[in-house]
Parts: C-alpha cells; sequence; structure tokens
C-alpha cells in the first residue's frame, strides 16, 4: 500500500516550547489513515521538524504502507533525509538516524518539499500539541509519571491479547475465518484455564471479544470469573478467507494455485470472494483506537483470531507485512502489548501458553 506522510513541526522561540504533527493519507484515496501529535518540551524548530517525520514514519508502518512518499515544508529536513545536504548539527545526527532507520523498513521512500500552505493539516496538530505542552509541563512538575525508558510518556492502555480455544476446525487444520464454530470440549477447557490464569490479573477494565461464538465462549468464561460483561467489536473478527474457508492449505493451494502462491506472501491480495491482510490491518487499526478511545490507560483483555491478534502485536512491534508469515499463535495463547498516548509502544509477552500444562 502506498500513502503519504505530511510532517511539521515548530517552537515557539526557537529554542522554546515545541511540538510535532503528522498525518498518514492513503496515497489513492487521501483519506486520513493515522494523525500523530505530541509536546516535546524545549527544542529547535529543526528538532521538532525531525520528531514529526518519525512519528509519522512510525505511524505509516502501523498503518501497513510499504510505499510511502513524505511531504513537508522543511527544506532542511527534506534535503538531509534525501542525501543532498550532509548531517552536521549534532542534535540533528541522531535523529536523522532514526528516522532512515525507519524508513529503511518500507520497499521506497520519497521527500518532497512543500509550502506551508500545503502542509496545514500537520502544522495545526503540531500547534495543538504546542498548546497542550503547558499543561503537561505542569503536570509533570505536580509529580506526573516519568516517560517510559523508551522515551514513551503517559499510562499506556495494556492489552491482554488471548486467542479463542479450540473448535472442531483447528483440530483439522482448516482455514476458519468467518464461520461461526463452537468450541469442542477440549476448547472449552483450554478457555476455562486461560481464564483462571487472567482472573487473577489486576485491574481489568474490559473484556472485549470477536463476536464469533468461539472468541465469545472463550471470553465469557473469564468475565463470569470476574463479573464483567463481554463487549463484542466487529472489528476483531477473524479474516475472511472466502471461499477457502472450511479447506485446508493443501485444498486452497490445489483450488487456486497461483492466488494462493500470492497470497502467501503478499498482503495486498485477497482469497477468492475474501479479505487481504491490508484490510484486516486497517480494520483492527480502527479497532485498536476505538478500544483505546474507551479504555485508555487501563487494562482490557481482548479475545480474538490468529490474524487480528498478529496485527495487533505487529502494530505494537512497528514491523513489516512479513511479520504475519512468521509469527504462530497457539489456541488459548497470551500476548501482551501496551500502547502508549505518544505513540510508542511495547510487547511485553507472545503466546504463552503455560496455562495449559
Amino acid at each position: 500500500m502506498k500513502v503519504i506522510v505530511e510532517a511539521d513541526g515548530g517552537s515557539r522561540g526557537n529554542p522554546g516550547p515545541a511540538g510535532y504533527g503528522a498525518v498518514v493519507r492513503h496515497g489513492v484515496t487521501g483519506e486520513t489513515l493515522a494523525e500523530r501529535k505530541g509536546a516535546i518540551g524545549v527544542a529547535t524548530n529543526n528538532v521538532a521538524e525531525y520528531q514529526g517525520l518519525i512519528a509519522g514514519l512510525r505511524a505509516a508502518g502501523e498503518v501497513g504502507a510499504e510505499i510511502v512518499a513524505v511531504r513537508m515544508d522543511s527544506k532542511l529536513v527534506v534535503e538531509q533525509m534525501s542525501g543532498r545536504w550532509k548531517i552536521k548539527h549534532p542534535s540533528m545526527q541522531p535523529l536523522a538516524k532514526e528516522a532512515q532507520a525507519l524508513a529503511a523498513k518500507f520497499s521506497s521512500v520519497g521527500y518532497e518539499w512543500i509550502p506551508r500552505e500545503r502542509n496545514k493539516h500537520a502544522d495545526r496538530l503540531a500547534n495543538e500539541a504546542m498548546d497542550g505542552g503547558k499543561t503537561q509541563t505542569r503536570a509533570a512538575a505536580e509529580g506526573d509519571k516519568q516517560p517510559h525508558w523508551s522515551g514513551a510518556t503517559g499510562d499506556p492502555t495494556r492489552l491482554i491479547l488471548l486467542r479463542h480455544g479450540q473448535t472442531a476446525l483447528s483440530v483439522e487444520r482448516r482455514y476458519s475465518g468467518r464461520g461461526d464454530h463452537e468450541l469442542t470440549e477440549l476448547g472449552l477447557e483450554q478457555a476455562e484455564k486461560a481464564a483462571e490464569r487472567l482472573s487473577k490479573v489486576d485491574g481489568i477494565a474490559a473484556v472485549v471479544s470477536s463476536p464469533l461464538r468461539r472468541a465469545a465462549q472463550t471470553a465469557r468464561k473469564l468475565a463470569d470469573k470476574i463479573g464483567a460483561e463481554v463487549v463484542t467489536h466487529q472489528g476483531l473478527i477473524e479474516t475472511d478467507f472466502g471461499t477457502w474457508e472450511g479447506l485446508t492449505f493443501a485444498e486452497a493451494a490445489a483450488q487456486d494455485p497461483e492466488v494462493h502462491r500470492r497470497w502467501l506472501g503478499d498482503t495486498s491480495v485477497k482469497p477468492p470472494n475474501g479479505e487481504s491482510f491490508d484490510e484486516v490491518h486497517a480494520r483492527v487499526r480502527k479497532a485498536r483506537a476505538e478500544i483505546i478511545a474507551e479504555y485508555g490507560g487501563s487494562t482490557v483483555v481482548v479475545v480474538s483470531h490468529v490474524t487480528p491478534i498478529k496485527t495487533l502485536l505487529r502494530q505494537a512491534l512497528d514491523v513489516g507485512p512479513q511479520f504475519l508469515f512468521r509469527m504462530h499463535l497457539d489456541l488459548t495463547g497470551v500476548s501482551i502489548a501496551e500502547f502508549y498516548p505518544d505513540g510508542h509502544a511495547s510487547v511485553k509477552l507472545v503466546n504463552d501458553t503455560s496455562h495449559l500444562s
């Protein structure tokens, strides 16, 4: 997928109270896919501009971009990142190195200078961040939490990601997407063991589940133990495998050999009458944003399926689409990802099944 990243940064005093803003747009439709903004304390305009670029590139990775067109009104950043100007200032060098590392994750990144009047969206976000910076500074002075070791600030939303228990299709290793299958007896036992484990976690604010029965049954086991309701979210549903639903890997490969081969390495390819992993990425990103908007700063158990959970981990790790093809998740495997309000994230646990032993 191709996206456009518009980024900006500013400082009121140069150096002075500074902030950045970035917006990611779909490269074809122009739809806004992500926004980022943040106050960074006292800094120069150039430092703020680089922070805007970094935030924009990180957000582009989260939405599954492969080709990125960066547009900024900072001639300095555009020329330095394009390799035409040397990066001499010591404060710029680590920022440029971080931006280059992020850019290296995409198949292609281009940089274009644009006049300020064409960068109004990112400029507005940067000014909003600077306007909010005074409040953030005052809160810190009054004893607010210190930044995370990675630089992340604020209280993270902790997502405990739980895959559902066994179904008849998972026993036979068949594609199980939108089909609404129940848990087997073993699946119910697995869900019970996972619930027992997670019921010991303090401060669970909500149990949010895919609406499909296998996930909802798994979620209900935990909800009953902690006295909560199961909240369903359509965005957490499994991939639509189209005509491959219910088939084994070998059967799908025999039915549509060319499409199946391409699908295994290209997240934009759809199964016949199905859904691409790029489409899953977009709806899971939206679901994540909605969950955080509702339960931000708290712990939420998310009960879902292989692809949505892999996608949330991929977004937290800020890695490319090949992650989907190299990560394995077991039935009722538990993973944990934390998402910070400034755009940072961290993965604390992946596919732990110790409760089953």
